[in-house]
C-alpha cells in the first residue's frame, strides 16, 4: 500500500472516531439536561398528566431505556438515515433542518466568500502602504469591530435601520407578501432580507483575516527575494501581487478553512437576532424549547462540519510545508522508542 494511500486512511480513520466521540458525549449530555424532554414534546399539556401517563410517553418515546441502550438504538436508526423527530415540530428532524440550511448555506456562503475576497484584497492593500493613513485608520476600526459583540452589532443596526430609518426589514428571510412572487420583485425582497445579517457576519471577521494577511504579505515584502525584485527595478505593486501574492496564499487557503467553523459560528448568532430561518435559529429554538432531540443532531452535523474543515486544514498545510509531516513522524517514532526501551 503507498504511503499517499495509507495516509488518507489513517486521516478517515481518525475523521470517524472523532464522529464517534462526538456524537457519544452528545448523546449522553442530551439525555443528562434536567429538563424534561416530555415538556417540549406535549407543553402545557405534561403538567396535568398523572405518573402512569408520563411513564406511557416515555416508553413510547423509549426514554424509559438506559441511556446506553438509548444511544446504540440512536445510532442504528441513524446508519439507516433515521434521526429521530422533532419533539417540538412533531416531524422528522432531518427534513426540518433541510427545510432551513438552505437559508443558513446562502447567508453563511455569500458572507465567506466576501470575506474570503475581502480580507485578502484588504490586507494586501494596507501591507502595500504600510504605515500610511489609511492602513492606521483601517486598522485601528477593525480592531475595534472585531471586538464588538456580534449580537449587539446586530441590534444597533436594527435600531438604526430598522427602527429609525425604517429603510430595512428587521427579521426573516422574506416577506409574507413576497413569498408568493417570484422574479425582481422576490430577489430584490430576499436582498433586502440578507443585507443587515450579512453585515454583521462580514464585519464582525473581515478585519481578523485581513490583519493576518496584511502581516503575512509584510513577512513576504521584507524577505530577501522582494528586495533583490526591487533592486532589479520591479515596482512594489508588481512584487506584492505577482510574487508575495503566489507565496501567500497556500498558507491563505489552510487558514480560510479554518475559518469556515468560525464564520458558521458567528452566522448562527446573527440568526437568532434577526430570528432568520436557518440552523442558528432552529438551534435556539431547540435549546429553549428542551427539544433535545434536534439540538442533538444539530450538535452533530455542526461539529462534523468543524471535525471536517480543521482536517482539512491541517492536511492543506502538511501539503504546503511538508516538514510538519515529517516533524509527526519523528515524533512518533521517538514515542515508540521510548515505549520500547528496556528499564
Amino acid at each position: 500500500m503507498s504511503k499517499k494511500i495509507w495516509y488518507y486512511l489513517r486521516k478517515t480513520a481518525i475523521f470517524i472516531a472523532g464522529v464517534f466521540i462526538l456524537t457519544l458525549v452528545v448523546f449522553f449530555i442530551s439525555r443528562l439536561a434536567p429538563i424534561d424532554p416530555l415538556q417540549s414534546y406535549y407543553g402545557e399539556r405534561v403538567e396535568k398528566m398523572s405518573v402512569e401517563e408520563k411513564n406511557i410517553a416515555r416508553d413510547r418515546l423509549g426514554l424509559n431505556e438506559p441511556v446506553f441502550t438509548q444511544y446504540f438504538k440512536w445510532l442504528d436508526n441513524a446508519f439507516h438515515g433515521d434521526f429521530g423527530i422533532s419533539y417540538k415540530y412533531k416531524q422528522d428532524a432531518l427534513e426540518l433542518i433541510g427545510e432551513r440550511i438552505g437559508n443558513t448555506l446562502i447567508l453563511g456562503g455569500i458572507g465567506f466568500i466576501i470575506i474570503f475576497l475581502g480580507s485578502l484584497g484588504l490586507g494586501l492593500w494596507c501591507a502595500r502602504r504600510e504605515n500610511s493613513l489609511f492602513d492606521r485608520i483601517v486598522c485601528k476600526l477593525g480592531t475595534i469591530l472585531s471586538c464588538v459583540p456580534e449580537f449587539w452589532l446586530a441590534l444597533v443596526l436594527i435600531l438604526v435601520f430598522c427602527v429609525m430609518l425604517r429603510i430595512l426589514p428587521s427579521s426573516g428571510a422574506y416577506s409574507v407578501t413576497a413569498a408568493n412572487e417570484s422574479g425582481l420583485a422576490a430577489l430584490g425582497d430576499r436582498i433586502a432580507h440578507l443585507i443587515l445579517p450579512l453585515t454583521v457576519v462580514v464585519l464582525e471577521h473581515l478585519w481578523y483575516y485581513a490583519y493576518i494577511v496584511r502581516n503575512k504579505c509584510l513577512e513576504e515584502i521584507r524577505a530577501d527575494y522582494v528586495l533583490l525584485g526591487r533592486a532589479i527595478g520591479l515596482t512594489k505593486r508588481r512584487v506584492v501581487y505577482r510574487h508575495c501574492l503566489r507565496n501567500l496564499m497556500p498558507s491563505y487557503l489552510s487558514i480560510m478553512a479554518i475559518a469556515v467553523p468560525h464564520i458558521l459560528g458567528g452566522t448562527y448568532i446573527v440568526e437568532t437576532v434577526f430570528s432568520y430561518p436557518g440552523i442558528g435559529s432552529l438551534a435556539y429554538e431547540s435549546a429553549r424549547f428542551a427539544d433535545y432531540n434536534m439540538l442533538m443532531l444539530l450538535c452533530v452535523l455542526t461539529g462534523i462540519v468543524v471535525i471536517f474543515f480543521n482536517m482539512l486544514a491541517q492536511i492543506l498545510n502538511e501539503h504546503i510545508d511538508p516538514r510538519i509531516r515529517a516533524e509527526q513522524t519523528v515524533s512518533g517514532r521517538r514515542t515508540a522508542d521510548f515505549r520500547q526501551e528496556p528499564k
